[in-house]
């Protein structure tokens, strides 16, 4: 028989209930909002770094045949003044050879005139000898000049559409109807599953963390509808107790799911903080209730006792900037820790 609770202790509880829900939301909406300035942050990278590589690519183009035009240039008249040398010794020089003489020496300083345009706009030989090197590059992986800018066009073109895959932190999901990980009804830890989370859990969770070059790991507690047979709660007087360690995850006795998938958490986070592997990092619990179905979609009511409901879900993330937290009339700028 489930007891009465006096007016006072629900109202407690749902506000508590609603003060966590809502800060839920809030902590999407700024991984939403987090997410958008960054995309339009690499955007605007994306298309500065597109730009500059149009310019080089260009450059590259106009320095190479520049290049190849000199080198050969220098090769016929290399030949062509040891000739000249050779009829200037000799005096046997004749209209025709000083006409194609005249014409060679102005050749020979247009040739000088154009190094030392390059080299007026900031092309140094060395320059040269990158653009070339970075031009062999994109030859090895099959990358036609050409057709380069049209290439990094489309595959800018496919970023801003969202099309493709996106490399998000996976969710590492410990679903209860596998392994027992809790008492019915209970928050404690069986000790196959404290083992669990001691040894392939905290190694899994600190690569990603490595991976994903992330410093916050949060841990979801969901359970089903079925009715916790406890008359009152006593979370509001011993939740930070057992979450620092000063109490027992025995010691919190919830009332309704929203507490046990809480208390769940906890008893998790505690394990995970244990752990030197996931030392200095910050470790939240929290609660999806009975909300939430396997595959992220939202209960329409499934009443009873459904196993594959009953589960942990721990995903790693950045940390999120500084929001403000109203509280009466004043305004106190807060980091979500």
């Amino acid at each position: 028989m489930v007891m009465r609770v006096s007016d006072t202790t629900p109202k407690l509880e749902h506000k508590g209930y609603n003060r966590g829900l809502i800060l839920g939301l809030t902590m999407a909406e700024s991984m939403l909002l987090l997410v958008f300035c960054l995309l339009l942050v690499a955007a605007a990278m994306i298309s500065a770094e597109r730009n500059h590589r149009y310019e080089t690519e260009r450059k590259l183009k106009d320095a190479e045949q520049r290049l190849v035009l000199l080198e050969k240039r220098q090769s016929e008249q290399a030949a062509r003044i040891v000739q000249l040398q050779s009829k200037l010794i000799s005096g046997d020089l004749s209209a025709a050879d000083r006409a194609t003489l005249e014409k060679e020496w102005r050749e020979l300083v247009v040739a000088r005139d154009t190094l030392d345009s390059m080299g007026a706009d900031g092309t140094k030989p060395e320059d040269l000898q990158e653009l070339a090197k970075l031009a062999e590059v994109l030859k090895q992986h099959g990358v036609d000049l050409s057709k380069a800018p049209d290439a990094v066009a489309k595959l800018l073109a496919g970023e801003r559409s969202g099309k493709g895959a996106h490399d998000w932190p996976p969710i590492i999901n410990l679903d209860d109807a596998k392994k027992n990980y809790f008492q019915s009804g209970s928050a404690e830890l069986t000790k196959t599953f404290e083992r669990m989370l001691d040894t392939t859990i905290s190694n899994e969770i600190a690569s990603n963390l490595s991976l994903y070059d992330a410093d916050i790991v949060e841990v979801i507690g969901h359970t089903d509808e079925q009715r916790v047979s406890r008359g009152s709660s006593n979370l509001d007087d011993t939740l930070i107790g057992a979450m620092d360690g000063k109490l027992p995850i025995s010691a919190v006795e919830p009332a309704d799911n929203a507490g046990l998938g809480l208390a769940r958490a906890i008893a998790v986070v505690n394990v995970l903080k244990a752990n030197p592997k996931l030392k200095n990092v910050t470790i939240l619990p929290m609660s999806a209730a009975q909300l939430i179905l396997p595959g992220d979609t939202i209960t329409a009511g499934q009443a009873g006792s459904v196993e594959s409901r009953r589960r942990i879900e721990i995903r790693v993330r950045g940390r999120t900037t500084p929001v403000a937290v109203i509280n009466d009339a004043t305004a106190v700028p807060i980091s979500i820790r």
